[in-house]
Protein backbone atom coordinates (compact mmCIF):
# COMPACT_ATOMS: atom_id res chain seq x y z
CA UNK A 1 0.00 0.00 0.00
CA UNK A 2 2.77 2.49 0.88
CA UNK A 3 4.36 1.84 -2.56
CA UNK A 4 1.07 2.94 -4.20
CA UNK A 5 0.98 6.06 -2.05
CA UNK A 6 4.56 7.04 -2.89
CA UNK A 7 4.49 5.80 -6.48
CA UNK A 8 7.39 3.37 -6.57
CA UNK A 9 8.79 0.41 -4.65
CA UNK A 10 12.35 1.68 -5.26
CA UNK A 11 11.44 5.14 -3.92
CA UNK A 12 9.96 3.63 -0.75
CA UNK A 13 13.07 1.48 -0.20
CA UNK A 14 15.27 4.55 -0.68
CA UNK A 15 13.23 6.55 1.83
CA UNK A 16 13.53 3.72 4.38
CA UNK A 17 17.30 3.59 3.78
CA UNK A 18 17.86 7.34 4.11
CA UNK A 19 15.47 8.01 7.00
CA UNK A 20 16.59 4.84 8.80
CA UNK A 21 20.20 6.06 8.56
CA UNK A 22 20.30 9.82 9.24
CA UNK A 23 23.85 11.24 9.02
CA UNK A 24 24.89 8.34 6.78
CA UNK A 25 25.84 8.98 3.17
CA UNK A 26 25.73 6.28 0.47
CA UNK A 27 27.08 6.03 -3.07
CA UNK A 28 24.98 4.55 -5.90
CA UNK A 29 26.42 1.02 -6.04
CA UNK A 30 26.23 0.75 -2.25
CA UNK A 31 22.57 1.80 -2.41
CA UNK A 32 21.70 -0.74 -5.12
CA UNK A 33 23.32 -3.47 -3.00
CA UNK A 34 21.53 -2.42 0.20
CA UNK A 35 18.04 -2.11 -1.29
CA UNK A 36 18.45 -4.85 -3.92
CA UNK A 37 17.13 -2.85 -6.89
CA UNK A 38 18.38 -2.17 -10.43
CA UNK A 39 20.91 0.65 -10.78
CA UNK A 40 18.87 2.51 -13.44
CA UNK A 41 15.74 2.70 -11.29
CA UNK A 42 17.89 3.73 -8.28
CA UNK A 43 19.49 6.55 -10.31
CA UNK A 44 16.08 7.71 -11.54
CA UNK A 45 14.59 7.79 -8.03
CA UNK A 46 17.68 9.49 -6.57
CA UNK A 47 17.25 12.24 -9.19
CA UNK A 48 13.56 12.59 -8.17
CA UNK A 49 14.40 12.80 -4.45
CA UNK A 50 17.19 15.32 -5.16
CA UNK A 51 14.90 17.54 -7.25
CA UNK A 52 12.29 17.63 -4.46
CA UNK A 53 14.98 18.38 -1.84
CA UNK A 54 14.49 15.26 0.30
CA UNK A 55 18.14 14.23 -0.14
CA UNK A 56 21.39 16.06 -0.87
CA UNK A 57 24.44 14.95 -2.83
CA UNK A 58 28.10 15.60 -2.28
CA UNK A 59 31.24 14.42 -4.07
CA UNK A 60 34.20 12.94 -2.17
CA UNK A 61 37.20 11.18 -3.74
CA UNK A 62 35.53 11.18 -7.18
CA UNK A 63 32.50 9.40 -5.77
CA UNK A 64 29.01 10.94 -5.48
CA UNK A 65 27.36 10.40 -2.09
CA UNK A 66 23.70 10.90 -1.16
CA UNK A 67 22.17 11.48 2.26
CA UNK A 68 18.88 12.67 3.73
CA UNK A 69 18.54 16.45 4.07
CA UNK A 70 17.62 17.07 7.71
CA UNK A 71 16.75 20.70 6.89
CA UNK A 72 14.00 19.60 4.48
CA UNK A 73 10.60 21.12 5.46
CA UNK A 74 8.89 17.74 5.85
CA UNK A 75 11.85 15.89 7.36
CA UNK A 76 10.09 15.21 10.68
CA UNK A 77 6.90 13.95 9.00
CA UNK A 78 8.76 11.65 6.60
CA UNK A 79 11.03 10.47 9.41
CA UNK A 80 7.93 9.45 11.39
CA UNK A 81 6.86 7.27 8.45
CA UNK A 82 10.19 5.93 7.21
CA UNK A 83 12.53 6.37 10.16
CA UNK A 84 13.01 4.17 13.21
CA UNK A 85 10.58 5.83 15.63
CA UNK A 86 7.67 3.60 14.59
CA UNK A 87 7.78 -0.14 14.05
CA UNK A 88 11.10 -1.86 14.78
CA UNK A 89 10.84 -3.77 11.50
CA UNK A 90 9.28 -1.33 9.07
CA UNK A 91 11.41 -2.44 6.17
CA UNK A 92 13.81 -5.10 5.02
CA UNK A 93 16.25 -2.29 4.22
CA UNK A 94 19.19 -2.08 6.61
CA UNK A 95 18.36 0.78 8.97
CA UNK A 96 19.03 1.85 12.52
CA UNK A 97 16.19 -0.30 13.90
CA UNK A 98 17.69 -3.43 12.39
CA UNK A 99 21.16 -2.44 13.59
CA UNK A 100 19.79 -1.85 17.08
CA UNK A 101 18.46 -5.42 17.03
CA UNK A 102 21.90 -6.73 16.06
CA UNK A 103 23.77 -4.62 18.60
CA UNK A 104 21.60 -5.50 21.61
CA UNK A 105 22.72 -9.12 21.27
CA UNK A 106 26.25 -8.20 22.43
CA UNK A 107 25.24 -7.25 25.98
CA UNK A 108 23.52 -4.48 27.93
CA UNK A 109 24.17 -1.59 25.53
CA UNK A 110 23.49 1.87 26.99
CA UNK A 111 24.76 3.96 24.10
CA UNK A 112 25.92 3.12 20.57
CA UNK A 113 26.81 5.34 17.63
CA UNK A 114 28.29 5.07 14.16
CA UNK A 115 30.69 7.86 13.22
CA UNK A 116 34.06 8.33 11.50
CA UNK A 117 34.28 6.52 8.18
CA UNK A 118 30.60 5.52 8.44
CA UNK A 119 29.44 9.16 8.45
CA UNK A 120 32.42 10.54 6.48
CA UNK A 121 33.68 12.55 9.47
CA UNK A 122 37.46 12.53 9.80
CA UNK A 123 37.41 14.37 13.14
CA UNK A 124 36.31 11.25 15.03
CA UNK A 125 38.97 8.85 16.28
CA UNK A 126 36.69 5.82 15.94
CA UNK A 127 33.96 4.49 13.64
CA UNK A 128 31.82 2.68 16.22
CA UNK A 129 31.38 3.61 19.89
CA UNK A 130 29.58 1.19 22.19
CA UNK A 131 28.95 1.89 25.88
CA UNK A 132 27.66 -0.67 28.37
CA UNK A 133 28.26 -4.11 29.78
CA UNK A 134 29.59 -5.86 26.67
CA UNK A 135 30.46 -9.48 25.88
CA UNK A 136 33.82 -9.17 24.07
CA UNK A 137 33.38 -12.33 21.98
CA UNK A 138 29.97 -11.19 20.74
CA UNK A 139 31.35 -7.70 20.13
CA UNK A 140 34.13 -9.10 17.90
CA UNK A 141 31.56 -11.10 15.93
CA UNK A 142 29.30 -8.03 15.58
CA UNK A 143 32.18 -5.87 14.29
CA UNK A 144 33.33 -8.58 11.85
CA UNK A 145 29.79 -8.84 10.44
CA UNK A 146 29.44 -5.05 10.26
CA UNK A 147 32.77 -4.79 8.40
CA UNK A 148 31.58 -7.43 5.91
CA UNK A 149 28.27 -5.56 5.45
CA UNK A 150 29.98 -2.18 4.99
CA UNK A 151 32.86 -3.57 2.91
CA UNK A 152 35.51 -1.75 4.95
CA UNK A 153 37.71 -2.14 8.01
CA UNK A 154 36.33 -0.31 11.04
CA UNK A 155 37.86 1.14 14.21
CA UNK A 156 35.71 0.51 17.25
CA UNK A 157 35.69 1.59 20.89
CA UNK A 158 33.86 -0.15 23.73
CA UNK A 159 33.69 1.13 27.30
CA UNK A 160 31.64 0.69 30.44
CA UNK A 161 29.03 3.27 31.40
CA UNK A 162 31.15 4.23 34.44
CA UNK A 163 34.17 4.84 32.20
CA UNK A 164 32.03 6.84 29.74
CA UNK A 165 30.63 9.04 32.53
CA UNK A 166 34.09 9.56 34.05
CA UNK A 167 35.57 10.53 30.66
CA UNK A 168 32.75 13.03 30.16
CA UNK A 169 33.37 14.53 33.62
CA UNK A 170 37.10 15.02 32.98
CA UNK A 171 36.36 16.27 29.44
CA UNK A 172 38.41 13.50 27.83
CA UNK A 173 39.60 14.81 24.45
CA UNK A 174 39.02 11.56 22.55
CA UNK A 175 35.42 11.18 23.80
CA UNK A 176 34.66 14.89 23.25
CA UNK A 177 35.82 14.60 19.62
CA UNK A 178 33.70 11.47 19.10
CA UNK A 179 30.57 13.00 20.63
CA UNK A 180 30.89 16.26 18.70
CA UNK A 181 31.46 14.47 15.38
CA UNK A 182 28.80 13.72 12.79
CA UNK A 183 27.12 10.56 14.04
CA UNK A 184 24.27 8.13 13.64
CA UNK A 185 22.80 7.23 17.03
CA UNK A 186 21.79 3.56 17.17
CA UNK A 187 20.95 3.31 20.90
CA UNK A 188 20.73 6.09 23.48
CA UNK A 189 19.53 5.21 26.98
CA UNK A 190 21.62 7.97 28.58
CA UNK A 191 20.05 11.10 27.08
CA UNK A 192 20.09 13.17 30.33
CA UNK A 193 23.89 12.70 30.57
CA UNK A 194 24.32 13.33 26.88
CA UNK A 195 21.60 15.87 26.18
CA UNK A 196 23.78 18.56 24.61
CA UNK A 197 25.08 16.20 21.93
CA UNK A 198 21.61 15.40 20.67
CA UNK A 199 20.55 19.03 20.20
Amino acid sequence: MIEQLFGSKTRVKLLHLFYGNPNRAFYVREITRKIDEQINSVRRELANLLSVGIITSDSTNNRLYYEVDQEYDYYAALSAIFGTAGSKKQSKVSGAAEQEGDITSIGNVEYAIYTGVLTRDNTSGTDVLIVGDINQTKLSKFITELEAKEGKELRFTAMTLADFNYRQEVKDRFLSDVLSSKKQIIIDKITPVNKKDKE
